[in-house]
């Protein structure tokens, strides 16, 4: 299957990563902004992504966005309360949401302390509410799993699922946890994807993924492709090292 790998910007390290990924969600936002009112932003869990939230609430970065426009989202979540280290909320809260003048309400976070199932249906319903059906996100942040993962989308599992579900709850079993995430129709109706990877661990799924075989049952994060947006790879010399 032929597939547009998305562009590669490969970084020195990982203070130059976190920089050229913020600087690029600076540029999407006064874009957005500029010409909608508005930017919708979903942000990615994990570790990888923490030091590009933390540079975004620090100066001159912090300055160059008009937080009072922005609405956040997220991609997945784990199904943990809110406080609990394991969130992908309270992360990004300690890291970026509460050094920035974002105005009240315009945080929606997954609410992994709910049941799974009405957990998802109520992200679902918020996101299209928020966004439209599909939601149309103006950036979305991905990690990318040393397997292939990304959101929630795990391997052993066929993410091309075609019914029109924006959200899913989904048990992993490997890690013995239920997780929320959007689905391949919300990720793919963004206008802008940003994929974060750093790390040698990463090569290989980086390599799979961008420039292998068509696989996504063992390489979910093959099935991000945006229909109209673009598709980026902010990404380390040692998780590019792979690379063709």
């Amino acid at each position: 299957m032929s597939r547009d790998p998305g562009r590669l910007e490969v970084c020195d390290d990982a203070t130059k990563l976190a920089a050229a990924t913020a600087a690029y969600i600076v540029t999407r936002a006064r874009d957005a902004i500029a010409k909608r009112g508005n930017f919708a932003l979903a942000l990615s869990g994990g570790e990888t992504p923490r030091a590009t939230y933390e540079l975004l609430a620090s100066t001159p970065y912090r300055d160059r966005i008009a937080w009072e426009h922005v609405e956040i989202f997220f991609g997945d979540e784990r199904c943990v309360p809110p406080a609990d280290a394991r969130s992908n909320y309270a992360m990004a809260r300690q890291a970026l949401l509460d050094a920035v003048p974002l105005s009240a309400g315009s945080v929606y976070r997954m609410c992994g302390e709910l049941d799974p199932t009405l957990a998802a249906n109520h992200y679902a319903a918020l996101l299209a509410d928020r966004l439209g059906r599909p939601p149309i996100i103006d950036l979305m942040l991905l990690g990318l799993g040393p397997d292939g993962h990304t959101a929630s989308l795990f391997p052993g599992s066929d993410p091309t699922n075609e019914d029109e579900a924006l959200v899913r709850a989904l048990y992993v079993e490997k890690l013995a946890m239920w997780r929320l995430t959007v689905t391949p129709r919300v990720i793919n109706a963004a206008r802008a994807v940003a994929f974060i990877a750093q790390g040698d661990a990463k090569a290989q799924a980086l390599a799979a993924v961008r420039m292998g075989p068509w696989d996504p049952k063992t390489y979910p994060a093959q099935i991000v492709a945006p229909t109209n947006g673009q598709l980026i790879w902010f990404v380390d010399e040692a998780a590019a090292k792979a690379q063709a």
